[in-house]
């Protein structure tokens, strides 16, 4: 039975903290994946095939913590599609921006190598803006805003350097700001609607990925 696998890792943004295991981002597009018509006609209708998910992530993990991560955990590739969101806890304990492209960059590699050697077939997503939740309340959060837009710029040009797909997902996490739906109850992680946008936008990436 042909089966879409698909590998999915990062830290809390990725595993989901404070949502429903199946309101995670990836599995909300592993889902639209797998009832998309491209999908369920190459397949030979949606009782053919299906898409297998593979999370490594971790809340509070780093780009290092997630390569230690994955070593701990069985990788079997090739996968058709590999997914990478992290640098937000680097960012969070003021860690060195270059300190953090070396490691996204090995991170990223590491992802190429997943799928084959295949840069398409990697997405790579933004790091949210937290510091327009309440978590955040009392902190500096245009601070935050600009060291997130410093480590977006890093991996944005090292994803577009790799000629993997990138997919800017920071300025739906701000609309948080003016829509609190958009925030789960702790207060600080995505809510499942959140998290079902970041899935519509990363969609027609992924499915241009495996139907091509």
């Amino acid at each position: 039975m042909p089966v879409v696998r698909y590998l999915a890792l990062g830290d809390s943004y990725t595993i989901g903290e404070s949502v429903d295991e199946s309101e995670r981002w990836s599995l909300q597009l592993a889902s639209m994946i797998q009832t998309s018509p491209q999908i369920a006609s190459q397949f030979g209708g949606t009782e053919g095939g299906g898409v297998e998910v593979t999370i490594i992530a971790r809340t509070g993990w780093t780009t290092d913590e997630l390569w230690d991560g994955i070593q701990a955990q069985e990788v079997n590739p090739p996968y058709d599609l590999v997914s990478l969101l992290i640098g937000v806890n680097n960012q969070y304990r003021g860690l060195d921006i270059e300190e953090y492209r070396k490691s996204f960059v090995f991170l990223l590699n590491k992802s190429i190598e997943y799928v084959g050697g295949d840069a398409d077939r990697v997405i790579v997503l933004s790091i949210p803006d937290w510091g327009v939740t309440p978590f955040a309340g009392d902190r500096d959060s245009k601070k935050i805003a600009d060291e997130i837009n410093q480590y977006n710029a890093v991996n944005r040009a090292e994803t577009e350097k790799a000629g993997a797909h990138y997919i800017d997902i920071t300025p739906i996490s701000r609309e948080a700001v003016n829509d609190p739906a958009l925030i789960a109850s702790d207060g600080l992680h995505p809510s499942a609607k959140m998290y079902a946008e970041w899935a519509r936008l990363a969609l027609p990436v992924a499915l241009e990925i495996l139907t091509k």
